[in-house]
């Protein structure tokens, strides 16, 4: 079983997250990193994936200040979503070719929140739907990947204490007529951030056949600590 090392990054601006997936993502492209999985939060951003239009943003540029939002246009599949502090984001950063392809690897992604949910007493399905995982019409967690040379960036999102009137300001996932949930609102008493964490990664390990070890980002990503030290 390959080993999969998961960085835990607390909440972390959506741009510093992104230009580390590609350079990750580089890595695991030419071999030297066996592949990756950055879990954290966002602050408050609405990003834009490849299917989604600007429209899809409800909120004009005054009141996206006041509610202290950036936005990103992105190459992810699917729409427009919203990250924000309290949703769970995973970007496992792996060579799909070796999880059975785009496919099974975004319903591997479905299949192991599904499971973490359970774990929390929450019945959550994604069968004959669009991607992502819904709790009866709600949905509760987005998925949007991109796969490059066969390597995959962005990943999903969970929602766990989120402040679902986010959701309000856009069209998510293309669906303007789709509620949203999260963990918190299902089960207030579910627990913590960290217990999510550590059960989509034991999860997700059992569907996709990894042995998922917590780490740092300075053990796999030195020049992080260098720039870091630099200034």
């Amino acid at each position: 079983m390959q080993t999969l090392p998961a960085i835990p990054m607390g909440v972390t601006p959506y741009a510093e997250a992104w230009d580390l997936q590609r350079r990750l993502h580089a890595r695991v492209v030419e071999g030297t990193l066996p592949g990756a999985m950055l879990l954290l939060q966002h602050p408050h951003v609405f990003t834009i994936g490849r299917r989604g239009k600007p429209f899809h943003v409800l909120a004009n540029e005054a009141q996206l200040r006041e509610l202290g939002v950036e936005v990103h246009e992105i190459d992810r599949g699917g729409e427009v979503t919203y990250h924000g502090p309290g949703q769970l984001v995973g970007y496992p950063i792996i060579d799909v070719r070796k999880a059975g392809g785009p496919l099974t690897y975004v319903r591997s992604l479905e299949q192991a929140i599904i499971a973490t949910l359970a774990d929390f007493g929450i019945a959550a399905e994604s069968a004959g739907g669009p991607t992502g995982v819904w709790v009866g019409e709600a949905k509760i967690a987005a998925i949007g990947v991109k796969v490059g040379r066969g390597v995959s960036t962005h990943g999903f999102a969970l929602n766990v204490t989120t402040v679902l009137s986010y959701f309000s300001h856009i069209v998510p996932c293309g669906m303007p007529d789709a509620p949203v949930t999260s963990i918190a609102s299902l089960k207030p008493r579910f627990g913590t951030m960290d217990a999510v964490i550590s059960s989509f990664c034991r999860r997700f390990g059992e569907v996709a056949g990894y042995d998922i070890e917590f780490t740092t980002l300075d053990a796999i990503e030195p020049r992080s600590a260098a720039l870091d030290a630099a200034g």
